[in-house]
């Protein structure tokens, strides 16, 4: 068994699990891991409930794209709710769930039919981001639904944020779909992600960090 003295558990939230390292990670120059990538997934989950909006952790989003068994995957995308929205997470390496190189941010769109990939790194995940959207694209709209790269996605300026940039293009498109923004399916969701992306990053880390230690003081407060 592992040695986990000094990494305790320090929050529980929905069914994510944050340890102390977790607040190491955001504090400094860091990948952003999986724990804290779901978690806040998981945290805009509350805040935009709408039934068009589905937010893919990535385990499963790991899983859908590397698995063999086509009727297996068939009876496991079925309960996830590929409605108007499904935000996946790809990582890099496919032979580790929680071991990837880099991260970015596959959506679907069910009024266009149409996967749209936000990679803030010129495109490294787009060979992972077509590999997922072949194996759920079968399970929509009959198969036939369109890929795009987006271009416009604004761009890391180090080698460590590409997690600070999936969670914050997902808080700006899920904000795009809640204030009605589906309701002109011509502009769609990239222009805010262009102009708002960029200033989200500068402070997300922060704003995680906050988060966290709210709810863990509100959870502290209840015993």
């Amino acid at each position: 068994m592992a040695n986990t003295w000094g990494d305790d558990k320090i929050l529980s939230f929905n069914d994510v699990v944050l340890r102390r390292s977790d607040l190491d990670i955001l504090n400094g120059p860091n990948y952003l891991n999986d724990r804290v990538i779901e978690f806040y997934l998981s945290y805009l989950s509350t805040l935009h409930t709408s039934p068009t909006i589905s937010l893919i952790p990535p385990s499963i989003a790991f899983w859908i794209s590397n698995c063999p068994d086509t009727e297996s995957l068939k009876d496991f995308i079925k309960p996830l709710r590929l409605l108007d929205s499904d935000e996946l997470n790809d990582n890099l390496n496919v032979e580790l769930a929680e071991g990837g190189l880099h991260w970015s941010l596959l959506v679907y769109y069910k009024e266009t039919n149409s996967f749209f990939h936000h990679d803030s790194f010129m495109g490294a995940n787009q060979w992972n981001a077509r590999q997922l959207y072949k194996a759920v694209s079968s399970f929509v709209s009959d198969g036939d639904a369109a890929y795009r790269e987006c271009s416009d996605t604004p761009q890391q300026k180090n080698g460590y944020d590409c997690g600070v940039h999936l969670l914050a293009t997902a808080q700006v498109i899920c904000k795009w779909f809640s204030s009605g923004g589906m309701k002109n399916r011509d502009e769609l969701w990239l222009g805010d992600v262009k102009k708002t992306v960029p200033n989200v990053v500068n402070h997300l880390r922060d704003e995680i960090l906050g988060l966290i230690r709210r709810l863990m003081s509100e959870k502290s407060s209840s015993k």
